[in-house]
C-alpha cells in the first residue's frame, strides 16, 4: 500500500517526509522519492514497555513524495500520472507565515490552496472520462454492444457528480460497475488526509482546522494540522522526559505525528492488531474488516490455512486490569473462530495447525 505525499511548492512536504521516515529526501526534481515510515503508535509503546520484550517490531507504510504540483507538472500532466498509481493521497497544505519562505500565489491562504489542488483532481477525472467517451463511440463504430452503452450511462453519472464539484469517492457503485470501472484512473475515487502545516504558534488554535473539516466534509476528506518545526524541535529532544516536558509547555497532548499515523492509516484503509510476549511485541496491519484468518495470514500463510481460533485480548482491557492473568479473571479473555471480524487495537494470540 502506497500513500502519496502531495502539494503546493514550498509547503513543508520533505520536512513532514524526513519526520516520519527519518531520512532526508533528496532534490529529486519531478522523480518519486519512496520511503518507509514506522507507525507512530502509544499504545505499542506501552506494550513494549508491559513486556519488555527482546525485540519490538512497530508497523510500517510506504510513502511516495510526490513532485510539487505547479503549473509546469500540471500542464505536461505527468504529476496526476504519478498520483493515480497511489493507493491514497496525503495533502500538505501551507498555513504558516513565514516572510523568508515564498508562496507560489504569493500569499497564505490554505483554503484557496485546496479548492485549486482539489480543482485539478476533479478536471484530471473530466478529461479522463471524456477521452473514455471517445473510445466509446470509435468502439461503436465497429462494433454496437450493450457494455458500451452500460459504461456510457455510467460516466455520464460519475461526469455530472464531478461537475458538481463533487469527487467519486461520495459516488455510490454497485459490484458490478466497479468492475467495469476498474483499472480506471480515477484520482478523486482516492482516500485524502489533508494535513494543515500551521505555525509553531497556532497549534493550540483549531478554528481554521475547523472550518476546512466542515467544508470537505461532503467529500470524506480527513483533515488534521501539524507544525512541522514544532514536531521537529520534539523528535530532536533526546529523553522522553524531555519530550514530555517540551509538549507540556506547548500545551500538546502527544506529538502530531501520532496523529498523522493513525490518520494515515485510516486512509489506507487498515487497522492494527498486536502479538505480544517476552520474546516479541509486533504490531500488524490488515484491511479494515479483516476476518480471524485473515489476520494469521498477516503473519504467515501457514497460520491462515491451519487456523483453529484466535485468542483475543482487548488493549484497553489489557491496560486497565494490567495482566493477561487479571484479564482472564475477569472473563475478558475472548476464543474466536473463522466468522471473528478483527478489530483495531486488538491482542491476539493464534492457535493453527499444519
Amino acid at each position: 500500500m502506497e500513500l502519496g505525499i502531495i502539494g503546493l511548492p514550498q509547503t513543508g512536504k520533505k520536512s513532514l517526509y524526513e519526520l516520519l521516515t527519518g531520512s532526508k529526501p533528496s532534490e529529486s526534481g519531478d522523480k518519486i522519492i519512496s520511503g518507509v515510515a514506522n507507525i507512530r503508535d502509544e499504545r505499542f509503546d506501552r506494550l513494549v514497555k508491559m513486556y519488555e520484550p527482546k525485540k519490538e517490531v512497530p508497523a510500517r507504510i510506504n510513502l511516495q513524495l510526490l513532485p510539487k504540483i505547479e503549473s509546469d507538472s500540471i500542464r505536461d500532466g505527468k504529476i496526476f500520472t504519478d498520483i493515480s498509481k497511489m493507493d491514497a493521497l496525503c495533502h500538505i497544505v501551507r498555513a504558516f507565515e513565514d516572510e523568508s519562505v515564498y508562496h507560489a500565489s504569493g500569499s497564505v491562504d490554505p483554503v484557496r490552496d485546496i479548492e485549486m489542488i482539489n480543482s485539478e483532481l476533479i478536471m484530471h477525472d473530466l478529461i479522463f472520462i471524456e477521452k473514455r467517451f471517445e473510445r466509446i463511440e470509435t468502439a461503436r463504430k465497429r462494433k454496437a454492444e450493450a457494455k458500451l452503452d452500460v459504461e456510457e450511462e455510467l460516466l455520464t453519472r460519475m461526469k455530472n457528480h464531478l461537475e458538481a464539484d463533487k469527487h467519486l469517492r461520495s459516488f455510490s457503485l454497485s459490484e458490478e460497475e466497479k468492475k467495469i470501472l476498474s483499472g480506471y484512473p480515477f484520482i478523486t475515487a482516492k482516500e485524502i488526509l489533508v494535513v494543515l502545516n500551521v505555525g509553531d504558534n497556532s497549534i493550540r488554535d483549531t478554528s481554521l482546522m475547523d472550518k476546512v473539516k466542515s467544508t470537505l466534509a461532503p467529500s470524506g476528506i480527513e483533515v488534521m494540522q501539524v507544525s512541522a518545526k514544532l514536531e521537529a524541535e520534539i523528535s530532536a529532544l533526546d529523553s522522553d522526559e524531555e519530550r514530555n516536558e517540551f509538549m507540556a509547555d506547548a500545551g500538546i497532548s502527544e506529538p502530531a505525528l501520532n496523529t498523522l499515523s493513525f490518520l494515515a492509516m485510516k486512509t489506507l484503509g487498515l487497522i492494527s492488531f498486536f502479538t505480544v510476549g517476552k520474546d516479541e511485541v509486533r504490531q500488524w496491519q490488515i484491511h479494515s474488516g479483516s476476518s480471524a484468518p485473515e489476520a494469521a495470514g498477516a503473519i504467515h500463510s501457514d497460520i491462515q490455512r491451519g487456523f483453529i481460533r484466535a485468542e483475543v485480548m482487548k488493549y484497553n482491557d489489557l491496560i486497565e486490569l494490567g495482566s493477561e492473568e487479571e484479564i482472564k479473571k475477569s472473563g475478558k479473555f475472548h476464543v474466536m473462530g473463522k466468522d471473528y471480524i478483527v478489530e483495531d487495537g486488538d491482542i491476539i494470540n493464534f492457535r493453527f495447525n499444519v
